[in-house]
Formats: C-alpha cells, sequence, structure tokens
C-alpha cells in the first residue's frame, strides 16, 4: 500500500488525532503562558528572583520527557492527566525568561513618566511595560508552541491524545506493511500543525505589534 493510498484510507483517524493533538498543545501554551508571564512579572524586578525563575524552569526543561510521564503516571494515571501536566511544565522556560528580558528592556524613563503622572503600579504594568515587553513574551511562545508539538507525541506512552498514537503503533508493527506509513503520517502531520501554528503567531503579531515596535 502506498502513502497516499493509506492516507485516503485513515485520513478520518488522522484528522482525529491531529485535532487531538492541536488542542492538547493550544490549551496547554495557554496555561503555560499564563503561568510563565505571572512568573516573569514577580520575579523580573529582582536579580535572584529572575535567575531562580529561569534555572528552575531550565532545570525542569532537562528532564526526558519519557521520564517525566512516567513519573506523573503513578501520581494522576493514564491519559489527559500526565500529558497536561508534562506539555505545561516543558512550555515555561522560553515563556519565563522570554518575560524577564522583556520587562526588564522597558525604557526606565517611560515607566518613571508613567508613575510621574500618578500611575499606579497594576496601570504601569498592564499599559506599558507588559505592551512594550509583548514582542519578546510572542517569541516566547512561538518557541514553546514548537517544543511542545514534538513532545505531545511521546504522550501516546501514557495513552495520551495526538498523532504520537500513530507513530507508536507504527513503531509497534516495524514489518508489517503500513508501520512505515503510520509513522511518516504521524511524523508529516506534527509538522504540518507546527507550521500552522507558527503562522497563526506571525499573524497575531503583526495584529498586536505596532509597526514601530517591531520596526
Amino acid at each position: 500500500m502506498t502513502f497516499w493510498e493509506y492516507l485516503s484510507i485513515s485520513h478520518q483517524q488522522l484528522l482525529t488525532d491531529a485535532y487531538q493533538h492541536a488542542s492538547a498543545v493550544f490549551q496547554c501554551m495557554v496555561v503555560a503562558t499564563v503561568l510563565g508571564v505571572l512568573i516573569g512579572v514577580l520575579t523580573y524586578r529582582s536579580e535572584l528572583g529572575g535567575n531562580i525563575a529561569t534555572t528552575t524552569t531550565s532545570a525542569i526543561l532537562t528532564i526526558p520527557s519519557l521520564a517525566m510521564i512516567g513519573l506523573l503516571i503513578p501520581v494522576v494515571g493514564l491519559g489527559v492527566p500526565p500529558t497536561v501536566i508534562a506539555l505545561t511544565l516543558y512550555g515555561l522556560l522560553p515563556i519565563v525568561r522570554n518575560a524577564i528580558v522583556g520587562l526588564r528592556g522597558v525604557d526606565p524613563t517611560l515607566v518613571d513618566a508613567a508613575r510621574g503622572i500618578g500611575m499606579s503600579r497594576l496601570t504601569r504594568l498592564t499599559r506599558i511595560e507588559l505592551p512594550l515587553a509583548w514582542p519578546p513574551i510572542l517569541t516566547g511562545i512561538r518557541v514553546s508552541t514548537q517544543m511542545l508539538m514534538g513532545i505531545a507525541a511521546i504522550a501516546a506512552y501514557a495513552s495520551g491524545p495526538g498523532l504520537g498514537n500513530e507513530i507508536f503503533r507504527g513503531i509497534a508493527s516495524l514489518g508489517s506493511k503500513n508501520a512505515l506509513n503510520q509513522v511518516l503520517a504521524g511524523t508529516l502531520g506534527i509538522i504540518v500543525l507546527a507550521l500552522l501554528f507558527d503562522a497563526a503567531y506571525v499573524l497575531i503579531g503583526r495584529l498586536t505589534i505596532p509597526r514601530g515596535i517591531r520596526a
């Protein structure tokens, strides 16, 4: 059976796996973005706090994904829970680091001017600092998403959702007539999803970042 014949026969299952894969990555990225930006906001003013935040999230990223999921299975069981926890933790580092770098890079004179006209700390943060730090934060989100697209495939090890199931089925049946087709379909599907997500982030950047800041 050729690859295209396999796609025509299995397209429904592939579309379902692709949707679950994209959904899992998107939802985990939303959580990771909220947590990462919050950590960045809480630590960017302190050199020690920033170092602890980046070191801790860096340490998490060094844990092999199979080991992470394997450690989570006895605690939260199989399926979606270990997938969500693992992907969220892995997605933190680029967002935390870029949030800290972006917030520290805001021109202090702008912050002083805002303080001088009576803006509160929260108002300065939400109306001046975070908008100006948004470009590097968005870059961190893009990097995290690309990483999680690949890591999410390992979720199949814990009966998680996504295209990793297609890859694992192919690996488990190496030597059969469709093994290579299954691995190739799952891999190409992840690549296509990663490109689509990245194109969406480019569009979001064009819509949310003023031209002057982009320049």
